[in-house]
């Protein structure tokens, strides 16, 4: 199976500074040969900072110098590595994105092999959906960070859709595929509204926001994902059951 790669961005507003300017300080921040190794850790510290800002103020509200300082390296070096804030957006979002949508693929491609002829809707979503709530459950800070940051992209209007559709939408577009298996009688506005229902309610939950604990006087738990997960699957699939009933 082929891996999820994402295609070259098109233009978005980058940071306020010039090009040239940028350019020129890039050059200046250039790490030394004599570095090795620590350039790659220095990368990873860039993206780790940047990752944890944007997840909480999201892109408008994050600067390159925020950044650099969050990562304790001089704003030089993150346009050396990265170039204009657009760019160092599209490698932390590439960055889990492959890993998390790779293994929901290769998930339901592996439940389809061996229950070929008697899957189920439960068992299909169950595939799909389970390994973002492990990666948040069991993933560290980082993976944490990237959950509320896809929750907070892919509620935006501004740039959302276009950020999720690079990154998301072939491990969606395999789903949807399986759904017409296992589900015959559904049209394809049937499985597209339901996969929409479906990914908000997803990206909502793995925000961990706080709300569900708070509204349920602390019956419930936000970061509780094992149950989330459980509660999501048996939902989803009486949801796409009943869209693709025959209407009256």
């Amino acid at each position: 199976m082929s891996k999820i790669t994402a295609p070259p961005a098109p233009g978005l507003p980058a940071e306020s500074g010039r090009a040239g300017r940028a350019e020129t300080a890039a050059k200046r921040g250039r790490p030394s040969k004599s570095q090795g190794g620590r350039n790659g850790e220095t990368r990873d510290s860039i993206l780790d900072a940047a990752e944890d800002l944007f997840s909480k103020h999201g892109f408008y509200g994050v600067t390159i110098r925020e950044v650099a300082r969050e990562a304790g390296v001089d704003t030089a070096l993150v346009h050396y590595y990265f170039g204009a804030k657009r760019d160092l957006f599209d490698a932390v979002f590439l960055r889990r994105a492959e890993v998390w949508n790779n293994e929901r693929v290769e998930a339901i491609n592996r439940y389809a092999r061996e229950n070929e002829g008697t899957m189920t809707l439960e068992g299909l979503l169950e595939a799909f959906l389970r390994p973002p709530f492990q990666w948040s459950l069991k993933g560290g800070p980082g993976w944490k960070h990237y959950s509320a940051l896809v929750a907070q992209t892919n509620a935006n209007p501004t740039f959302g859709g276009e950020t999720m559709a690079r990154y998301f939408d072939p491990s969606i577009r395999r789903l949807i595929d399986l759904l017409r298996v296992v589900l015959p009688e559904a049209s394809d506005a049937d499985l597209y509204w339901g996969w929409h229902n479906l990914s908000g309610a997803l990206t909502l939950t793995l925000g961990e926001t706080g709300r569900l604990d708070r509204l349920s006087g602390g019956l419930c738990q936000s970061g509780d994902l094992d149950s989330a997960c459980d509660y999501m699957v048996r939902f989803a699939s009486a949801g796409f059951r009943a869209v693709s009933k025959p209407r009256d």
